[in-house]
């Protein structure tokens, strides 16, 4: 059996394409965050997530889903999908039951060997908090 010359092209054309996608991932023009409101949390680097429901600092901060909403959508979806429904490049972030924070905290400042750029020259830990609190506000997939 052989294979036909445009099939074999259609294969190469696939492979070609594929691999594009993977050596585009993490390749994100950051976009600067408006914090606007939120408590400024300065430059030691929390490891709990300040304005998620139940910590220390009160109630889930509406205005950190607002900022964190906005935030994800120019940094964060290019990779891991609007609403973070991922395409299948990275894990949907919705279906992540236990965040740890201090993971969170540390993989996005400083990004993985993967692809995942640190963020740590681009985002402040206000815009990064923020960013998770957006996620956890999300509905978990069935």
């Amino acid at each position: 059996m052989t294979i036909s010359t445009s099939l074999k092209a259609l294969i190469a054309a696939g492979l070609f394409g594929a691999a594009g996608l993977a050596i585009a991932h993490g390749n994100v023009t950051p976009q600067a965050v408006d914090t606007g409101d939120l408590p400024k949390l300065g430059d030691e680097v929390l490891i709990e997530n300040p304005f998620r429901e139940g910590n220390a600092h009160g109630d889930m901060n509406e205005e950190a889903v607002k900022i964190g909403e906005s935030a994800y959508a120019g940094n964060c979806a290019g990779c891991h999908g609007i609403r973070a429904m991922s395409g299948g490049l990275t894990p949907d972030l919705r279906a992540l039951t236990e965040w740890d924070d201090e993971y969170f905290i540390n993989r996005v400042r400083n990004g993985t060997d993967r692809g995942m750029p640190s963020w740590k020259k681009t985002l402040d830990q206000n815009a990064m908090w923020a960013i998770k609190t957006y996620v956890e506000s999300l509905p978990k997939p069935e």
